[in-house]
């Protein structure tokens, strides 16, 4: 089978489309013949060198959507022909009540994932694929939308009423978080640079900010009457966080999965202990919370924000178009047709 490859870390140019060995599934596990699988900024980190150990050579590759294939013994939820979506944390990170417990393991980061044309894994890390969403809308939505749902509705409990910034909101979390922002209920104000704001004020927020033209934190402040942000998003690092802490309302919660500008960010600690501020990260979230996006999208209240859809072959371009910033929402990799 295909499968997009890296012998060594570096630039886009070490991606490779090569031919690899079809995997088998073992006991609880199941095959799935990968129609669509899409970026992350998570896949430039691992291509560019986490400090973390990977499988090599490695296939990258976190949120994908296809059909059933084979299943190993023991497998009772799934049959080959049903269609699946991808929930890409290994293992069982979280507790019952949805608390971090051990550090999390992501599909595409420390193993092999979904940018071929066909992946074997356990039977709990697939979904059954709503009626109605396509496949490569299917493979859209886990990491970014089930990031920001665990950072809005459970780590910060964004409330209805309450006033929330979302920095860098042409990003595929971003497009998330204003979504789900509106969905809970919030004054939504979301950030980005001129050229994407026009697709940013297609997403419905009740405010948007130029980054590239005016302070943040001061346009924060004189579309709250000087309150503040009461729920922070952050996920782009050096470049936003100083305007991020400047931004929050006393007794506000910022949260963080993210530092694509850079991680380390100075932080006025004065203003963290007199406003009594939060600063919380999140990484990923429970499949059951998967399960809660995925009824939202199949209800038609959040949707999938596809940039553009490449070839499994041109992922090194798309790698490109990410570091560029030359993206809205998320770049999907077609890998077959279904």
């Amino acid at each position: 089978m295909r499968a997009v490859r890296f012998h060594a870390r570096g630039g886009a140019d070490v991606l490779r489309v090569e031919e690899v060995p079809e995997p088998e599934p073992g006991p609880g596990e199941v095959r799935v013949r990968v129609r669509a699988a899409a970026l992350n900024r998570l896949d430039v980190w691992v291509r560019r060198g986490l400090p973390i150990r990977m499988e090599m050579p490695h296939i990258g590759g976190a949120d994908f959507a296809g059909v059933v294939d084979a299943t190993g013994a023991g497998v009772a939820s799934l049959a080959p022909g049903r269609k699946v979506v991808g929930y890409p944390v290994l293992g069982a990170p979280f507790d019952d009540g949805g608390r971090l417990r051990e550090p999390v393991t992501i599909l595409g980061e420390q193993r092999n994932g979904a940018f071929c044309e066909a992946i074997v894994l356990p039977e709990r890390n697939l979904v059954p694929l709503p009626e109605g969403l396509s496949f490569e809308e299917a493979a859209a939505l886990p990491v970014v939308f089930l990031t920001a749902w665990r950072m809005l509705a459970e780590r910060a409990a964004l409330r209805p009423g309450e006033t929330l910034l979302v920095q860098g909101a042409a990003s595929g979390v971003g497009t998330a978080a204003v979504q789900i922002g509106r969905l809970l209920g919030a004054r939504v104000l979301a950030c980005a640079r001129t050229a994407k704001l026009d697709r940013v004020r297609g997403l419905e927020p009740d405010a948007v900010i130029d980054a590239s033209e005016e302070p943040v934190a001061l346009r924060v402040m004189e579309l709250t009457d000087r309150r503040g942000a009461d729920v922070v998003f952050e996920h782009v690092g050096e470049a936003t966080w100083k305007e991020s802490v400047a931004a929050a309302a006393a007794g506000g919660r910022i949260v963080t999965c993210g530092a694509t500008t850079g991680r380390f960010a100075p932080t006025d600690l004065t203003r963290v202990f007199a406003l009594e501020l939060s600063i919380l990260g999140v990484t990923l979230g429970s499949r059951e919370a998967l399960a809660t996006v995925l009824d939202h999208v199949a209800a038609g209240r959040l949707r999938p924000v596809i940039d553009r859809v490449l070839p499994l072959a041109e992922c090194a371009r798309g790698h490109e178009l990410l570091e560029a910033g030359e993206v809205f929402g998320k770049i999907v990799l077609k890998v077959a047709e279904g």
